[in-house]
């Protein structure tokens, strides 16, 4: 199994970020990660194929949102929160306000 490459807070993109950010089903498993922290990929409730559901993981991922952890043959998904915070102040929590 391939590890999979987080970017450094330095590193986030404010375009990739509101890209993101801009798909309902990526906003509802940041908003997922929000209100029950750290989740494995299954345990937030999607209506998709699986291999969509990776790809909308991956986009949070690349764009910094999310880290993702390895534990076995699963993968544990937490937000960034502190980092994007510091990166991007107050646009984490207005994105979450408004939904």
């Amino acid at each position: 199994m391939r590890s999979c490459p987080h970017p450094a807070k330095e590193d986030f993109h404010l375009p990739a970020v509101l890209f993101a950010l801009s798909d309902p089903n990526r906003l509802h498993i940041v908003r997922t990660l929000a209100a029950e922290g750290e989740l494995m990929c299954t345990a937030v409730p999607m209506a998709l194929c699986k291999s969509a559901g990776s790809r909308h993981y991956k986009v949070l991922r690349e764009a910094g949102l999310i880290r993702m952890r390895r534990c076995g043959t699963a993968f544990f998904n937490s937000l960034r929160r502190e980092e994007l915070d510091t990166r991007f102040p107050g646009l984490l929590d207005a994105v979450l306000r408004a939904v």
